[in-house]
């Protein structure tokens, strides 16, 4: 075997200096700190029914440089049902660190959703999941969309805030 020549042997060194030693960009993530029923209204001539939810999120960047995404946009889903959307403009993610965020939505009860408000009222336990997705502001680059994701998912119980 003959040896390399001495010319190529700084390319080498240099070609091995330039290969990619970290990991792919990863996809920062979301998860639901707090879900909770702050009102329930009933109907009232012309006024529909509505819940008040507030949602306390911890929106995490698991990668080494700050992030800016210019939205997080979601669906609410409770056991099942699509209730509410979600729209977090312009969240701005340090460097291997997070941002909390919160969501005040107001959602109207309908006979498919009622139940389900009911019981989150009465203290009892309901399913929920955050589906959504996120548009990176990658400045020059653009604005591209990634997802749909579940975002988040868990029970929902919380004590009562219905006498009944």
């Amino acid at each position: 075997m003959r040896p390399l020549p001495l010319l190529l042997c700084p390319a080498l060194l240099l070609a091995a200096g330039c290969a990619p030693a970290q990991r792919a960009v990863q996809v920062p993530t979301v998860q639901v700190e707090s879900i909770r029923l702050s009102s329930l209204s009933l109907p009232t001539g012309a006024a529909p029914a509505y819940a008040g939810v507030t949602l306390e999120l911890r929106v995490g960047n698991p990668n080494p440089v700050p992030v800016r995404l210019a939205n997080i946009a979601g669906t609410l889903v409770v056991d099942g049902q699509g209730v509410g959307d979600v729209n977090l403009p312009d969240v701005r993610l340090p460097a291997s660190g997070e941002s909390r965020q919160t969501a005040e939505l107001r959602i109207p009860v309908t006979l498919n959703t009622a139940s389900a408000f009911l019981r989150v009222a009465r203290g009892q336990e309901v399913s929920y999941r955050l589906d959504g997705t996120f548009t990176a502001d990658l400045g020059v680059l653009g604005r591209p969309s990634f997802g749909p994701f579940t975002l988040s998912q868990g029970v929902w119980k919380q004590a009562a805030i219905l006498p009944f």
